[in-house]
Parts: C-alpha cells; structure tokens; sequence
C-alpha cells in the first residue's frame, strides 16, 4: 500500500480484530493461515497485532485462505443507515498498481454481495488472482476508461458501461485514463 494520502490508509485495527477472529472461527493456526495465503507467519503476525501495511493482494489472499469475502476483513461495524462521503470508508491500495478499493457496503447476514468505489490511475494493471470459487465481479465505470474483466480477454469501458465476469478466474482492471472511477460489486455464491 502507499502512503500518498492518509484516506487510502487501511483499517489496521478492524483488520486485525477481524482476521483474528475469523482464524480463530476456522480453527487453523497463524502458519496454516499464512501457508494457504502464500504470506510470510510474520506477516499474518504483524496484522492480527495491528501494525503492517496490507495491500489489497495481501488481504484478498488472506480472505481466500480463510474463505471469507474481503470486506469482512475490512469492514467495521455499521448501524442500519449507512452514508459513506467520499473519500471517507476503509479504503485499501495494490501494491502493484494505482489502485485503491474503498469498500462502501459489505454484505449484511443473508445477503451474499459488496460494493466497492474503485479509483485508478493509468499504469500498471491491477491484476488479480481468482477469489473464492462462485464469486462474480459487477463493474460499472463512472468516469475515465478502462480494461476490465478476465485476463485473457479484458473489455474497454467507457462511463456508464457495465461488464459481468467470473472473480474466481484471473482478471484485471487497468485505467486508460486519468482518475477512472468505478463502481464494483462482488457478489458471492
């Protein structure tokens, strides 16, 4: 993660409590963990004693090897009316792209969906590695430009246009133009 603007910081103490808890709901230990996410144990150390930098790689690893969705990772608690002004929310950054995801809802008990407010900067892709197995990803540009969708075959977006496709494959977003602003749900099976 960078350190460009403290709005981009995550939330290291709700990150912490919440990988905490959900290691200690799935019964595996810090090396397990750590093992499945392919992260150091140090590492996975550090963010349950809420120090570290995680990037949004780090945490999305972490949620797969705990089969949880990200955002419940980075999520605090919220009341039943949720405002979410821009540039407030936890947000996180790729450690290989100028990339931030700021989670805006995450999904509620019997609900299986997030909503994420995704700013980029042309340059490296954000290429991820495929979530949990069901997940589909719902994106739909704001502004600027983008490729977006499965790895081997992105899609040019421009403002207003909305692209499906499998989160549990390879994809990628990457921004053509300055401040490209998206919205992304991820919806899970």
């Amino acid at each position: 993660m960078t350190d460009r603007d403290p709005a981009t910081k995550a939330p290291l103490d709700v990150i912490a409590a919440s990988l905490a808890r959900e290691r200690h709901r799935a019964g595996l230990s810090l090396a397990e963990v750590a093992r499945r996410a392919g992260i150091a144990k140090s590492t996975l150390s550090q963010l349950e004693s809420g120090t570290g930098n995680p990037s949004v790689e780090t945490l999305w690893a972490l949620g797969v090897a705990l089969d949880v969705p990200f955002a419940r990772l980075v999520d605090p608690p919220r009341g039943a009316v949720q405002v979410i002004r821009r540039g407030e929310g936890p947000a996180v950054a790729s450690e290989r792209a100028d990339y931030v995801a700021t989670l805006l809802a995450s999904c509620p008990p019997n609900a299986r969906r997030d909503l994420y407010l995704i700013t980029v900067q042309p340059g490296a892709p954000r290429e991820s590695d495929p979530h949990m197995p069901g997940v589909t990803e719902h994106v739909v540009l704001a502004s600027g430009r983008a490729l977006v969708g499965v790895a081997e075959d992105p899609v040019e977006l421009a403002p207003g246009d909305y692209i499906a496709y499998p989160g549990d494959e390879p994809h990628v977003f990457r921004a053509l133009d300055p401040d490209t602003m998206a919205v992304m749900a991820s919806e899970h099976r």
